[in-house]
Order: C-alpha cells, then sequence, then structure tokens
C-alpha cells in the first residue's frame, strides 16, 4: 500500500529486454532502507525490487516489467533516461498523508491543458470513458504516483470526461507533474473508495 506522497524523482539507468524488462533505477534513497523483495510505487506502478545497491542518497535498485505492465501504462514510461515518481511502501507508523493507494494503474490520461495560474500549474486531464465515473469534484486521484484533488469534471457526449487539478510549486518541484505539457500521457488510479461505491451501485441497480 501506498498514499501517493512522493519521497524522491528517479531515473531509469538502463533497459534490458529479456522476456520481461529488468529495469535499473537510479534514486536519491539509502540503500539500507530498501529490501529485496519490498514494494516501490515507481510513477504509480507497484513493482518489487529484485537488486539494490549504491549509497546512502545515491542508491540503485533493480524491478522486472512485465509486458501486461507496459501496456497498462503510458508511452515511453520505460525509456532509458525517463524521470519517474518514487514511493516506497507503507511502513507501520508512517504518516497517511495523501489517500490509500495501491500502486494498479487503472488507465491511462491525456494532459489537453497546462497551464500556469499564479504560482501554481492548473492541468486538464481527458480520462477515458470507463474511468469517467469513479471521478468526482473534490474526490481524490493518482497521477503518476501521486495523489491529487479533483477541482472540477466536465463530462463530454462521447462518454470520457475532463478533469481539472491544481499543482502547487512544491508539488511541481518534487514530482515529475510539473514537466508535464499538453498532449503527455499520464498513469491513472481511481479512489479505491470509489471502486466499491461503484461496485455496490451496480448490486442495487440490478435488484
Amino acid at each position: 500500500m501506498f498514499t501517493g506522497i512522493v519521497t524522491a524523482i528517479g531515473t531509469i539507468a538502463n533497459v534490458d529486454q529479456r522476456g520481461d524488462i529488468r529495469l535499473r533505477v537510479n534514486a536519491p534513497l539509502d540503500p539500507a532502507r530498501i529490501d529485496i523483495g519490498a514494494s516501490i510505487a515507481c510513477s504509480g506502478v507497484c513493482l518489487t525490487v529484485v537488486e539494490r545497491g549504491g549509497e546512502k542518497g545515491d542508491a540503485w535498485f533493480d524491478v522486472d516489467v512485465s509486458g501486461e505492465t507496459v501496456s497498462r501504462t503510458y508511452a515511453g514510461m520505460w525509456n532509458e533516461g525517463a524521470r519517474i515518481n518514487i514511493e516506497p511502501s507503507l511502513r507501520v507508523g508512517d504518516e497517511l498523508g495523501g489517500h490509500i493507494v495501491t500502486g494498479h494503474v487503472d488507465s491511462v490520461g491525456t494532459v489537453v491543458k497546462a497551464e500556469e495560474v499564479g504560482d501554481s500549474w492548473r492541468i486538464a486531464i481527458r480520462a477515458r470513458a470507463e474511468m469517467s465515473p469513479f471521478i468526482a469534484e473534490k474526490g481524490s486521484i493518482t497521477v503518476n504516483g501521486v495523489s491529487l484533488t479533483v477541482n472540477d469534471v466536465r463530462d463530454r457526449s462521447d462518454g470520457t470526461c475532463d478533469f481539472m487539478l491544481n499543482i502547487i510549486p512544491h508539488t511541481a518541484e518534487v514530482t515529475t507533474l510539473g514537466d508535464l505539457k499538453e498532449g503527455d500521457e499520464v498513469n491513472l488510479e481511481i479512489d479505491v473508495l470509489a471502486r466499491y461505491l461503484k461496485r455496490m451501485q451496480g448490486l442495487a441497480a440490478t435488484r
């Protein structure tokens, strides 16, 4: 489990195409606190550490990425040199600063607007039709592993929707969200509570 509070920005240092993809990620972490077999969210994708090394503040870790994972995440995410948001899994006693995040990407969205408003960035993301029922104003959503609050939702005639986010300067600086521009794709994970409410609503409708 994660909270959507990013602790570091990592860089994909090496891509080894095997049956699956073996990635090496460089990140300003402490390798002594990275366990083999531990889960780390990489731009919202829960991956398992298979090797690690380096030194405090200049660590690296290896993960395997399956074809299924590649197919469900945004294009270019797994390229050498790509920057990704890093969050280690929750430990007992950690502060729950964002919302409950599973690290399972539900869909890919597309940035349709990115503009500076005051000191912040206002970003509009288009979500696919199957995602629209789960996105609500003032609800939570995870974008590239970052827990965010939806400011507004605008439904479209084709079933898709555009939802608006406000990215404050701190968030833009400590995550990759400050790099987003129109046309970029992003990983989306809906709030787990919205998932269960939708399921309950569907069951009630059949009775």
